[in-house]
C-alpha cells in the first residue's frame, strides 16, 4: 500500500494576534533566511513551503509555523502519492464491495472497495489516468547536486524548496540619500564627516546671501539646515539597520541625554555578519572611507584644543590692547 504524502501550503494568513512583522521575523528565523525572501510569502497567493512529506513530518512541519504565527495548512499532496502500480487500495477489477477498503486519491476519503468514490463521486481509473497524463507532460525537475544532497536534511525545519524571491547580492548597493540599505560604524563616520564639510561650505555661501538680503539669507540658511538633517537621518537609519534595528529607533536622538547613549551605541555596535532582514552588507570599507573615519576622530581633540586656546588667546589680546 502506497504511503499518503502531504504538503505544506501557506497563503499568508496569520495565527490570531499574532503581528505581521512578528511572523516574518520567526519565519526568518526558522528557514535561516532574509527578509526578502520571507516577504513574498505573503504575496496572497497559495505556496508549497514543503512537498511530499509522510504524516507524522507534515505535522511537525504545521506544527513549527503555528508556533511562529503562520496559519499554514495540510493538504493532500496527490502527484506525490500516486503511482502508476497497481496496488490494492486503487485496484478496480474486482467486484465492488467484494471485501477490503480503498483510499480515494482524489479527496482521501476512505470506503469500500469500488470504482466510483462515493465522497467526491469521481471514477477512480479516469482520475489516475489524468493526474498520469500531467505528470508526464510537466517539465522535468531538475535534480540536486552531490553537494547540496548532504546539507539539505530531511527535517521539517529545512529551508523550503520552493523559491520565493531572487537570490541576493554578496554585498548591498549604497545609497546616501536613501533610508533603505546598509552601512557600516567606519562608513557612518566617514559620510558624517563629508555632511559635516559640506554644511560648512554651504552655509559659507549662504552668509554671502545674507550679505545680499536678510531674507536670501534666511532662507538659504534654512533650505541648508532642512537637507542636512534630512540627510543624517538618512545615515543613521542605514547605520541602524546594519545592527538590525529599525529605523524609527533614530527618534531616540530627539529625546535629551538618552539620544546621547543611541549615538554612541551607533558608533560601537558591530553590524550583522551576512545578511538581515534589511538586505545584504555593504561593500567592504575603501581606504579613502578608513581615512575620513579617522579624521573625524580627530574633530573632538580639534575641539578640546579650540576650547583651551581660544580663552588664552582673548586674554593676551585684552592684555596688548588689541
Amino acid at each position: 500500500m502506497t504511503q499518503a504524502r502531504f504538503k505544506i501550503v501557506f497563503s499568508g494568513e496569520l495565527m490570531p494576534e499574532v503581528a505581521l512583522e512578528t511572523v516574518q521575523d520567526n519565519l526568518a528565523r526558522l528557514f535561516k533566511s532574509d527578509l526578502t525572501r520571507i516577504n513574498a510569502l505573503f504575496s496572497g497567493g497559495a505556496i508549497a513551503i514543503k512537498r511530499n512529506l509522510p504524516e507524522s513530518e507534515a505535522d511537525q512541519y504545521l506544527a513549527a509555523l503555528h508556533r511562529a504565527g503562520a496559519n499554514a495548512r495540510k493538504e493532500p499532496d496527490l502527484p506525490a502519492s500516486l503511482s502508476l502500480i497497481d496496488t490494492e487500495d486503487h485496484r478496480t477489477d474486482e467486484t465492488p464491495g467484494a471485501g477490503g477498503e480503498m483510499t480515494c486519491p482524489k479527496c482521501g476519503h476512505r470506503q469500500a472497495r469500488a470504482a466510483q468514490c462515493a465522497a467526491c463521486e469521481v471514477i477512480i481509473e479516469k482520475f489516475i489516468a489524468r493526474q498520469a497524463a500531467l505528470s508526464a507532460s510537466a517539465p522535468p525537475v531538475q535534480p540536486r547536486q552531490p553537494d547540496d544532497i548532504g546539507r539539505a536534511a530531511n527535517t521539517p525545519y529545512a529551508t523550503p524548496l520552493a523559491t520565493v524571491a531572487e537570490t541576493l547580492p554578496e554585498f548591498g548597493e549604497l545609497e546616501v540619500f536613501s533610508i533603505k540599505g546598509r552601512i557600516g560604524r567606519l562608513r557612518y563616520l566617514a559620510w558624517s564627516l563629508v555632511l559635516m564639510l559640506a554644511a560648512l561650505a554651504l552655509f559659507g555661501v549662504a552668509s554671502m546671501g545674507w550679505a545680499i538680503s536678510e531674507i536670501v539669507g534666511a532662507v538659504l540658511i534654512a533650505l541648508i539646515g532642512i537637507g542636512m538633517a534630512v540627510v543624517s537621518v538618512q545615515i543613521g537609519v542605514q547605520r541602524l539597520h546594519d545592527i538590525g534595528w529599525s529605523g524609527w529607533l533614530w527618534l531616540i536622538n530627539l529625546v535629551p541625554v538618552v539620544g546621547g547613549v543611541l549615538a554612541l551605541l551607533l558608533l560601537v555596535i558591530p553590524g550583522t555578519t551576512g545578511a538581515n532582514r534589511y538586505g545584504p552588507p555593504a561593500p567592504p570599507n575603501s581606504r579613502a572611507v578608513k581615512v575620513l573615519a579617522w579624521l573625524w576622530l580627530l574633530v573632538p581633540l580639534l575641539g578640546i584644543l579650540a576650547a583651551i586656546a581660544l580663552p588664552a588667546y582673548q586674554d593676551y589680546a585684552i592684555r596688548a590692547g588689541l
